[in-house]
């Protein structure tokens, strides 16, 4: 016979310190009282409102006592009407204070909200390249909406309430015991039992939510790859089995979600018949009290109406408890992000990078992205200035985009040395060395944005003229030019309305505005035709005359012209010189340019 485990093993099978919790939700509630004006409106007038509540049962008790008197005296129904007037107005009180409790709470929630979004962001453009490699956007998308999301819900909901309902409680007992002690305790006899079902529910409820909302964060990883690779899915004809995938996490999500309401519903059910039975239990306990003439009908009116007062304050502990777990495991998965620290940081004394000659020098740089795997490179150096271009050459996965990586410092080595005009890129900051190189990646991203925008996307305040120079050196002028709004036309979602090749240009172009120092392109020009490339290696040569350019290329026509070039091999230099040496030398380059010069010569013969 196998057992359920206790939520407390099951939060410590999910990695969940439950010791955590007050932490998380005291953390949440903190981000509220930065607005301290707008948390002390929602909370001063939703303690007042509760004020007001419990006033009312206060003056029904006195008009019950008021009513019941002799006739002769009954005539004089002045009392009676005085008191019903004041219910009203105490009961219209408290209803205009319920509703300015809601207002701010709700501005309280949004605000909050939004200082979050921004936190959120902001540590996402702060983390490295490292982070991102480990973590699926698709979880970060949804930590950043749904999760932020239950974070307001309880700065919303969840804080006011169990605020209110704690007033309720604290106060009612104190009036209620200087009516009858014994009345007091019969009527408050359900709290006990609603305190130890809370709080078994809200240890099932968070981890119910934890184990939700990483579910929901596959469901977006699997929306955003479905849509991201959407011509895959058509050219493969699998939008059936991209259906199947995202209906069976559909219904892992549904059916979290049907155990997260069997909790609230099984709790409530507890906390709804202990209230009930208490009600029951202070008529009888009370009309007993009235006969042997220890409490007025008016005080036993009073009890019960404020057990009236109380009943929905009592059905909504479930949405109390719900929207504080949610805030804990969703603020354990936002504060996870908002805490992280990027390994890459400018160092204490960092000081910004001054560039005078734009000498980059690697000097027997490794580097290793984990332990236990092979070195992407070992003992690398080189050395390139204004008006040089290196040329960088080697197999898929021999290191030459982590040479590239390394120079922008996305990452940094883990031996050796890295510097700009002697200066280490460590002691630098990032902005000042971001600023002095640029990359251009192989995997282009074009925002959906204008065609200006993109290519300007570095330096925003680029004029017309400057943006057209620097298409004209990436070849791509005379497409964007064509197109019907000129440079405002909109390249679309990763700029899916330019082929591969018109999307590299335009990254290339977008590279050459900002004039960095060094101009590092990465296999930029991999989708580009021969012709195009060349057309594209003129403008480079006279709009890239004052840089240094690395040159990152598996097509060897890309690297004839270059100073030096180096063969990459397992993240080692093999071979080096130039192309002409290169070949003379008879090595690994000469066999690789043999082999691309003969392919070259078959196209050339199948195109005549």
């Amino acid at each position: 016979m196998t057992t359920t485990p206790e939520p407390e093993g099951l939060l410590a099978e999910l990695g969940i310190d439950p010791t955590r919790a007050s932490e998380t939700l005291w953390r949440v509630t903190g981000l509220a009282l930065r607005y301290r004006g707008r948390f002390v409106l929602a909370t001063g007038a939703s303690l007042a409102a509760s004020l007001a509540g419990i006033a009312a049962p206060r003056l029904l008790g006195r008009a019950v006592d008021a009513a019941d008197v002799p006739l002769a005296a009954a005539r004089d129904s002045g009392p009676l009407v005085m008191l019903g007037a004041a219910l009203f107005a105490v009961l219209a009180c408290r209803g205009l204070l319920q509703m300015a409790a809601g207002y701010n709470s709700e501005l309280l929630g949004q605000n909050v909200a939004r200082d979050l979004r921004l936190a959120y962001f902001a540590a996402l453009q702060r983390l490295d390249f490292a982070f991102h490699d480990r973590v699926h956007s698709g979880d970060l998308i949804t930590r950043g909406m749904l999760d932020l999301e239950g974070m307001r819900g309880f700065i919303e909901v969840g804080l006011q309430r169990s605020i209110q309902l704690a007033l309720l409680l604290v106060t009612g007992a104190l009036v209620l015991s200087r009516i009858d002690p014994i009345m007091a305790a019969v009527t408050l006899s359900f709290v006990p039992v609603v305190l130890w079902r809370a709080g078994r529910m809200g240890l099932r409820l968070r981890l119910a939510w934890t184990r939700l909302q990483r579910s929901m964060a596959v469901l977006t990883r699997v929306m955003e790859e479905s849509l991201q690779g959407a011509r895959v899915v058509r050219a493969f004809g699998a939008a059936s089995h991209e259906l199947r995938g995202f209906d069976r996490t559909g219904d892992e999500a549904l059916a979290l979600s049907e155990r997260r309401i069997q909790v609230r519903a099984r709790a409530m059910a507890t906390i709804n018949s202990a209230f009930y039975l208490a009600m029951a239990l202070a008529l009888w306990v009370g009309w007993r009290r009235v006969a042997a003439g220890m409490i007025s009908l008016g005080q036993l009116a009073e009890c019960l109406a404020y057990m009236t007062l109380l009943q929905l304050p009592v059905r909504q502990v479930s949405l109390i408890m719900n929207s504080a777990a949610r805030a804990v495991s969703a603020g354990a998965r936002v504060f996870e992000i908002l805490d992280a620290q990027p390994r890459i940081v400018d160092r204490a004394a960092a000081v910004p990078l001054v560039v005078a000659d734009g000498e980059l020098r690697f000097e027997d740089v490794h580097l290793d992205y984990e332990d236990g795997q092979p070195p992407a490179l070992s003992g690398v150096s080189f050395a390139v200035r204004r008006g040089e271009t290196l040329g960088i050459v080697g197999a898929s996965g021999s290191g030459k985009s982590s040479i590239a990586h390394l120079i922008p410092r996305f990452y940094d080595p883990s031996a050796g040395r890295i510097s700009i005009d002697g200066q280490d890129i460590r002691a630098v900051t990032l902005e000042s060395l971001r600023t002095a190189v640029g990359l251009v990646q192989q995997d282009v991203f074009l925002f959906d944005d204008s065609a200006a925008a993109n290519i300007a996307y570095a330096a925003p305040d680029t004029d017309e003229h400057d943006i057209a120079e620097a298409a004209r050196a990436a070849a791509i002028h005379d497409h964007f030019d064509a197109l019907r709004d000129g440079y405002a036309s909109r390249v679309g979602e990763r700029g899916a309305a330019l082929s591969g090749g018109q999307r590299q240009r335009a990254a290339i172009a977008r590279g050459l505005v900002p004039e960095p120092a060094i101009l590092v392109l990465d296999d930029a020009t991999s989708a580009v035709d021969a012709i195009t490339e060349h057309r594209v290696r003129r403008g480079l040569r006279s709009a890239t005359a004052a840089q240094a350019i690395v040159l990152v290329s598996h097509r060897l026509s890309s690297l004839m012209h270059a100073d030096e070039i180096l063969v990459l091999d397992a993240g080692r230099v093999v071979e080096r010189g130039t192309h002409a040496a290169l070949v003379a030398r008879g090595g690994r380059y000469a066999a690789l340019f043999a082999l691309q010069d003969l392919a070259a010569a078959s196209e050339r013969r199948r195109s005549a």
